[in-house]
């Protein structure tokens, strides 16, 4: 069976994108759950300013809790040096830093440019190297964006490979927008890994147009083994009002489950977890078709298969 990874975002990306304030009591309960569930590894919240993000000011209470928990690996996003700072403060496991492959994106987004981004990675790297954390670069807006619309994938490689010269030790290619397709997800991976390699381990898919799965399958066939998902597909895409952003956990589970991979989650208890959102978050979205449908009747022989 290959081992896939499966990283839990809900508690950042997932909590980032609603306005609400999630209970620092109910985030410890849902990483607590899903570690129970077998899930490796969860990005528990981001070292950005609580005034640009209340959302996630309790983040360092949350590495402090979740790395209390055994063979979990904790993990959190930075948007700059200065959150690589406070994350080695922390103590965290790992970090990642977005860089957006749209240069128009990057200036709206942290109001730099590609060369300014690859300084703050460089320093970056310098501080997780210093404190013994693997450091990881999220290629964002890899395949388009809202703004430039088209992405050079010849850009993103030569983005990717400046990266590992400034010490990035992984790679993530990121649809920001939701604008990838299967075939395009194809040749993107074989167009980086011709740049860094098997530094390109990961895939963070949305299901903005409902092709999130479908895109996680065309990365299994490239050998991409670790993949980012919501529970309850938290999150949502500002740009398609009432569409699902972020891969639903549970669906994904379920897929890789079925399909004879070793994700090491138990599907049962991970669909225990979703009734701690719903109190806490109570009347939010949350999406997913294995929720209310439930497992096939014979998911268990499938997985034992």
């Amino acid at each position: 069976m290959t081992d896939i990874l499966i990283s839990e975002v809900g508690p950042r990306d997932g909590l980032q994108a609603i306005d609400r304030v999630m209970p620092l009591d109910a985030k410890k309960a849902w990483i607590a759950a899903e570690a129970a569930a077998g899930v490796q590894e969860i990005e528990v919240g981001s070292f950005v300013p609580a005034k640009l993000l209340p959302q996630m000011a309790d983040t360092p209470a949350l590495v402090e809790f979740a790395k209390g928990i055994e063979g979990l690996n904790v993990v959190t996003l930075i948007p700059n040096i200065k959150g690589a700072e406070f994350a080695a403060k922390a103590g965290v496991h790992g970090m990642s830093i977005p860089f957006s492959m749209s240069e128009s994106h990057s200036l709206k987004n942290v109001r730099k440019d590609h060369p300014a981004m690859l300084e703050q990675i460089a320093g970056c790297a310098e501080i997780a190297k210093a404190n013994d954390i693997h450091f990881a670069v999220g290629l964002s807006t890899a395949f388009g964006c809202t703004i430039e619309g088209a992405v050079d994938p010849v850009a993103v490689a030569r983005l990717a490979e400046a990266s590992a010269k400034r010490g990035a030790q992984e790679f993530s290619l990121s649809d920001t927008t939701g604008y990838a397709d299967p075939a395009q997800v194809r040749r993107l991976i074989r167009t980086v890994r011709e740049a860094v390699g098997d530094m390109l381990t990961t895939l963070h898919m949305h299901n903005t147009r409902g092709l999130g799965l479908a895109n996680v399958v065309a990365g299994l066939e490239e050998g991409i083994t670790t993949f980012d998902s919501s529970l309850g597909g938290l999150g949502g895409c500002p740009y398609a009002p009432g569409a699902s952003g972020n891969i639903v956990t549970e669906d994904l589970v379920l897929m890789l489950n079925s399909m004879g991979l070793n994700t090491g989650i138990d599907l049962e208890k991970l669909l225990a977890v979703r009734p701690i959102l719903e109190q806490a978050l109570p009347g939010e979205p949350l999406y997913g078709f294995t929720p209310d449908a439930g497992p096939m009747l014979d998911y268990k022989e499938r997985i034992a298969a």
